[in-house]
């Protein structure tokens, strides 16, 4: 990163980004690894001991024998990429986390701790909001391809798989009572945004993009053109039919107005626009 760059407007940072902004201590007792999925709307590192990177780099020997143990974050820093206008909008990007918080499962998201500093940027100051939230360590669950999260849980005992679907229909309860008394949803949609623990738990992990519901005929985009609302309600629709079995009524107050088909077809359009439009922005 030059002097000239704005942090946020990088593709992807490492370790003396961080360390060279104004708010991180130049010599910190942890690496930041850049993480593989370093999102649209914030840049996200591992948070890790220093002395765990240096036995992944160097080994370290257990009965004679050298082995490389893969360093664990202690914590994920994340650094938003959005620009806010004043205080007011921080605080409203951060009611919305606290309120899915309020209604998920404590064991059922990546909580994190959320900062605003003061950002010394190239041309002045400003906003930025950072959260350190917790490392989850698990298997992704993609909605869309339910298939593969019953193929590998089979492998399982069926203790496992019990606790599995007993653990996601906690997870679909309280995602639905979030969207019926406070018109929210988190993204859903992401292959990797819910992560099946060793312990059998679903835990959502991406929570960078909290959206309102609109019950309504229009599909609505969130600030990305994305439409992100559509198809966290269908992930979870997923998940409820695909993965629970249950039954769903044509005239569920949730799904009736997003399960159908042409709408669903047209969302599945709009997804592949904004796909298109990040490739191309990338290319």
């Amino acid at each position: 990163m030059t002097a000239s760059t704005d942090i946020r407007d990088l593709s992807c940072i490492d370790h003396d980004d961080v360390t060279a902004l104004n708010f991180i201590r130049s010599d910190p007792p942890y690496r930041f690894r850049r993480y593989f999925r370093h999102g649209l709307r914030s840049h996200i590192l591992q948070v890790l001991a220093v002395a765990d990177v240096e036995a992944e780099k160097h080994g370290t020997k257990i009965n004679g024998v050298r082995t490389f143990p893969r360093a664990v974050p202690t914590r994920m820093l994340r650094l938003f990429r959005r620009r806010f206008a004043d205080i007011e909008e921080v605080l409203d990007e951060n009611r919305r986390l606290r309120i899915v918080e309020a209604h998920l499962p404590s064991d059922q998201l990546a909580r994190s701790d959320e900062f605003i500093v003061e950002y010394c940027r190239p041309d002045g100051s400003d906003i930025l909001l950072c959260g350190l939230q917790e490392y989850v360590a698990g298997r992704p669950l993609d909605p869309w391809q339910i298939e593969n999260a019953l193929a590998w849980s089979n492998t399982a005992d069926i203790a496992f798989i019990s606790r599995l679907m007993a653990n996601a229909g906690r997870f679909v309860d309280s995602n639905r009572r979030l969207i019926l008394s406070a018109g929210l949803v988190p993204d859903l949609a992401g292959a990797r945004n819910i992560i099946v623990t060793s312990q059998a738990n679903l835990c959502l992990v991406d929570i960078n993009n909290v959206t309102e519901v609109h019950f309504d005929n229009r599909i609505h985009l969130d600030d990305k053109d994305y439409p992100a609302c559509d198809k966290s309600i269908e992930a979870l629709w997923r998940l409820e039919h695909n993965l629970l079995g249950r039954a769903v009524a044509v005239d569920d107050p949730i799904y009736a107005c997003f399960i159908q088909p042409a709408r669903m077809a047209e969302a599945d359009r709009l997804h592949r626009r904004f796909h298109r439009a990040l490739e191309e922005k990338h290319a």
